[in-house]
C-alpha cells in the first residue's frame, strides 16, 4: 500500500463507505438547520456566534464575541451576564410554558413521574434556597453522587442558580474515585442518595460516600436523597433532602453571573492515571449547548419527545439532558436504570409510551441491541421517531445501518455526533436535513467550528488521507483549562501542535474521497502492522458488516514477524447459528476482514466471547484485551461494570487461532 502524499506516518486509510442517505424532501423543507447555515458562519465567524448567543437571556449583553488574546485560554462573550438555570427554566414559565412538562421521569422498578416546567421551578428554587441556607454560594464546589433521579437534575440547577460549581460523579464509580474528585475540587457538600436500582435490585451508595467523606476534610455537609429506603449509616454531617429542601420556599431570585464564570468540574480519565478535572464556564458553553441542541436534532420544542440515554455523570447528560435541552424548552424523557430491566425491550417500551421522537444513544447500546436480535424492536411501534442519534464513540457502519432499518422504520436521519468532555458541546455532526448522511461517518464541522484531519507535521491531509483530529479554531463550549493545573492543560491538549495553535482532540481521523471525516478511535489504540498504522475502528467495523457478528473490539499484540498481529474478539449477533464460532467460521471472518480492508488487516486471531470488558459507561477496556492476546496477568478490572468478564475471555484464549 502506497500513503497518500503528505501523509507521512500517520493513519493509513483502508475501509471504504460508499452508502448515502439524503434526507427527504418533507424532512429538509421542516428542518431547523438550512444549507445557508455554513455559509453564513464562513462568511463572519463571530456575528455567527453573536447571533447564537442571542437564544439566551441576558441580563447583561456582552461588549465583545471573543477574546483570544490569551489562548489557550478563551473568554467569549465579553462583559455578558446572565443566569444558567434561569435560562433553562424560569424564562419558559415566564413566556407561558409553565405546565409543558418538562420531564417524563421513568424510574427503573416501574415508578414514573411528570415535571413541568413549572414544578422544575419550583424545585430548583427549593434546593438553591436550600444551599444558601447551607453557606453555599458563588464558586464553592457540590459533589453531586446519585442515580438519574429527578432530584439530581434540581440539584445541578440548584448550583448554576447560586453560582456554584457542581462536580458530578457517575454513581457507579468507586468510594475512591469519588473521593479524588471531592479532594482536588475542595467540595463543600455532597449530594447523594441512600441506594440506586441496578438491574431491579436496590443497591447501596451513601456507604461509598462515608467512605469518601472520610477523607475529605473540606466536606461540610452531605445532603441523602431517599430513593430505595436502604437502611444507611447517619453521621453529624447527614441530612436528609425531604427534611432540608422540602421545608424551603420555593420562591427564589436567581443572580445573574459573568459569561465566564465557571458553571462545572467533571472529570476524565488521564493517562497518568489522575482524573482530570476540566473546568467549563457559563455564557459559551450554553450558548453552544443550545444551538447544537436545537440544529443537530432537530428539535420542535412544541411537538417532540426527546431522549438521550445518558447519565449525567458523562458529558452527555450534562450538555444533551440538562443544559442544551432545558434551555430549548424541551420535553423529554429521563430513565433511571438498565436497558435489559425488566426485560430487553425496556427502552423501545418507553419510546411508545411517551412517543419518543428523537432518541439519541451509544454505539455500545446498539450493538448489544443488535446481540439481542432484531426481533425484539419489532415488538413496539416505533413510529413516533424522527430523528435517531449516536454517541461516544465511531459507530461501525452495519451497526448505524442495523439502528436505521430496526429502529428508525428504514427512513430516520441519523446523526452521528463527535465531540467530547473537553469540547462540552457537539462538534462535528451531519445536520439531519441538509447532508446526506453516510453510515459511520460524522462527515463534517457543525456552522462555526474549525476542525480538520492533519499528519505529524500539522498540515492537512488530502481526500483519502488519514492522521489526526485537530479544531483551529477557539469554540464557545471549550475548556476553560483543567482545575488547578494550567501547565497539564497546555500539555495536554496544545503541545503536540504548539507552532499552528491547534487543539489535539488525541483522535485519529480520515478523510474520505468527498472530504467527510470518519472517527478511528484514540491514537493510542493504532496498531503498527508491518509499517502499516492500522485504526482498531476500522477493522472492528468490517467483523460488524459480517451478518454474524454483533460486536468487535480488535488490539494490536506483539508479533515477532509484523511488530503487532491484529487480534479481535467478537461477540456474535443472536440468531448466528451455533456452528458461527467455530474452525470454518473463525476462518470464513478473517478473510473477510482481508477482502473489506485488504490482506494487511487479517486478524491474526479471532476470539469468539459472550462480553467485552467494558467501564460502566460502556467504553471498551482494550488495555485488558492487550493483556489477554499477549499471554500476561490480567491488570486492574476495578473500573469494570463486571468483572468476570475477563475470567471468561481468559477461560476462551486458545480458541480462534489462525492456521495460516
Amino acid at each position: 500500500m502506497t500513503q497518500s502524499p503528505g501523509q507521512g506516518n500517520a493513519l493509513d486509510n483502508l475501509l471504504t463507505e460508499s452508502r448515502t442517505f439524503p434526507p427527504s424532501d418533507e424532512f429538509a423543507a421542516q428542518a431547523n438547520a438550512q444549507p445557508a447555515l455554513y455559509e453564513e458562519a464562513k462568511a463572519d465567524r463571530e456575528a455567527f456566534w453573536a447571533k447564537q448567543a442571542e437564544r439566551l437571556h441576558w441580563e447583561t449583553k456582552w461588549d465583545q464575541v471573543l477574546d483570544w488574546s490569551g489562548a489557550p485560554f478563551a473568554k467569549w462573550f465579553v462583559g455578558g451576564k446572565l443566569n444558567v438555570a434561569y435560562n433553562c427554566v424560569d424564562r419558559h414559565v415566564e413566556s407561558g410554558h409553565g405546565d409543558q412538562v418538562a420531564i417524563h421521569w421513568e424510574g427503573e422498578p416501574g415508578d414514573s413521574r411528570a415535571i413541568t416546567y413549572a414544578e422544575l421551578q419550583r424545585e430548583v428554587s427549593k434546593a438553591a434556597n436550600a444551599l444558601t441556607s447551607l453557606g453555599i454560594g458563588a464558586e464553592d464546589r457540590v459533589a453531586i453522587y446519585m442515580p438519574m433521579v429527578p432530584e439530581a437534575i434540581f440539584a445541578m440547577l440548584a448550583c448554576a442558580r447560586v453560582g456554584a460549581l457542581h462536580n458530578v460523579v457517575f454513581g457507579g464509580f468507586s468510594a475512591e474515585a469519588l473521593r479524588t474528585r471531592i479532594q482536588d475540587s475542595a467540595c463543600r457538600l455532597v449530594i447523594t442518595t441512600d441506594g440506586q436500582y441496578r438491574r431491579g435490585t436496590p443497591a447501596p451508595l451513601k456507604p461509598a460516600v462515608d467512605e469518601a467523606v472520610a477523607d475529605a476534610p473540606s466536606v461540610e455537609k452531605v445532603i441523602v436523597v431517599k430513593r430505595t429506603d436502604t437502611e444507611v449509616a447517619w453521621t453529624g454531617k447527614d441530612v436528609w433532602w425531604h427534611e432540608l429542601v422540602d421545608s424551603q420556599s420555593d420562591q427564589h431570585t436567581p443572580e445573574a453571573f459573568d459569561s465566564e464564570h465557571p458553571l462545572f468540574i467533571l472529570y476524565t480519565s488521564g493517562t497518568t492515571g489522575k482524573p482530570k478535572g476540566i473546568l467549563h464556564t457559563s455564557g459559551g458553553y450554553l450558548t453552544q449547548a443550545s444551538y447544537t441542541h436545537q440544529n443537530v436534532f432537530d428539535l420542535k420544542p412544541d411537538t417532540d419527545v426527546y431522549w438521550c440515554t445518558a447519565d449525567i455523570g458523562w458529558v452527555t447528560g450534562h450538555s444533551y439532558i440538562v443544559y442544551g435541552p432545558l434551555s430549548n424548552r424541551v420535553t423529554q424523557v429521563v430513565y433511571e436504570g438498565t436497558p435489559n430491566t425488566p426485560h430487553e425491550g425496556r427502552h423501545w417500551e418507553i419510546v411508545q409510551k411517551y412517543g419518543v421522537s428523537i432518541y439519541y444513544t451509544a454505539p455500545t447500546l446498539i450493538r448489544t441491541f443488535m446481540k439481542w436480535g432484531a426481533d425484539i424492536p419489532a415488538k413496539y411501534d416505533l413510529s413516533s421517531l424522527r430523528v435517531l442519534g449516536s454517541v461516544g464513540e465511531p459507530i461501525n457502519p452495519e451497526a448505524w445501518i442495523w439502528y436505521r432499518e430496526n429502529v428508525g422504520g428504514g427512513k430516520t436521519p441519523i446523526v452521528d455526533t463527535w465531540w467530547q468532555t473537553e469540547t462540552g458541546a457537539i462538534m462535528i455532526s451531519p445536520l439531519p436535513g441538509v447532508i446526506s448522511t453516510k453510515p459511520g461517518s460524522a462527515q463534517r464541522p457543525l456552522p462555526g467550528i474549525g476542525a480538520k484531519v492533519v499528519n505529524d507535521e500539522g498540515v492537512e491531509v488530502p481526500a483519502g488521507g488519514g492522521g489526526y483530529l485537530v479544531l483551529d479554531e477557539p469554540w464557545p463550549s471549550m475548556l476553560r483549562g483543567i482545575w488547578g493545573d494550567e501547565e497539564r492543560y497546555r500539555d495536554t491538549y496544545w503541545s503536540r501542535f504548539k507552532d499552528q495553535g491547534f487543539y489535539f482532540a488525541g483522535d485519529g481521523a480520515k478523510y474520505d474521497a468527498d472530504g467527510d471525516i470518519w472517527l478511528l478511535g484514540r491514537v493510542d489504540d493504532v496498531m503498527n502492522v508491518s509499517g502499516h498504522r492500522i485504526s482498531t475502528t476500522e477493522v472492528e467495523s468490517a467483523l460488524v458488516s459480517h451478518p454474524t457478528v454483533a460486536e468487535a473490539a480488535v488490539v494490536g499484540a506483539s508479533d515477532d514477524t509484523t511488530g503487532q498481529g491484529i487480534v479481535a474478539f467478537v461477540i456474535l449477533r443472536g440468531g448466528a447459528g451455533a456452528d458461527a464460532g467455530g474452525a470454518d467460521a473463525i476462518k470464513a471472518l478473517r478473510d473477510h476482514v482481508a477482502k473489506e480492508i485488504g490482506p494487511i488487516a487479517k486478524p491474526r486471531q479471532i476470539m469468539v466471547v459472550p462480553e467485552l470488558p467494558k467501564t460502566r459507561s460502556g467504553k471498551i477496556m482494550r488495555r485488558l484485551l492487550r493483556d489477554v492476546a499477549e499471554n500476561r496477568a490480567v491488570g486492574d478490572v476495578t473500573t469494570l461494570a463486571d468483572s468476570s468478564v475477563m475470567d471468561l475471555i481468559s477461560a476462551g484464549l486458545q480458541s480462534g487461532k489462525a492456521e495460516d
